[in-house]
């Protein structure tokens, strides 16, 4: 691979990401949210044990004190809740609010009908997914020789 060919890769990973977040600007606006305390919601998983702030800081390459700015927007708005880890109670974990998993299915429904990628075939799909996956295992910090 040359260095011209991974340079247009990652300039079209650049701006797919910034068209994505184009086309969900409004549509988060409308819930009172903006890009960054909807992608907190996103990465809530409401199937999986609630996860702990520490882990949130992890998901979303944040820091502690940009993480909890952004969750304290969304207690205000009820959509969050910090509760005690009941597993150490001296940590908090974060908890969707009934209407906060709502608000998190209308933002990841809407942002499905909005992405780039929607305009490609299921194939397409697994394929760059499979892509995608592999590119991320390759872990932080490690480049190609």
């Amino acid at each position: 691979m040359s260095q011209t060919d991974l340079e247009a890769v990652v300039r079209a990973n650049h701006e797919l990401f910034m068209r994505t977040g184009d086309r969900v600007t409004e549509l988060v606006a409308q819930h009172g949210l903006t890009l960054a305390t909807a992608q907190v919601l996103w990465v809530m998983d409401p199937e999986e044990t609630p996860p702990s702030m520490k882990v949130m800081s992890e998901r979303l390459h944040c820091n502690a004190p940009n993480l909890s700015f952004v969750t304290n927007q969304l207690v205000d708005r009820g959509l969050v809740e910090r509760l005690t880890d009941p597993h150490d109670r001296r940590s908090r974990v974060l908890t969707l609010t009934a209407q906060g998993r709502q608000v998190r299915a209308e933002i990841i429904a809407g942002t499905l009908e909005r992405t780039p990628f929607a305009t490609l075939g299921a194939g397409e799909l697994r394929e760059l997914s499979r892509l995608m996956a592999k590119v991320l295992s390759a872990g932080d910090g490690e480049t190609a020789g």
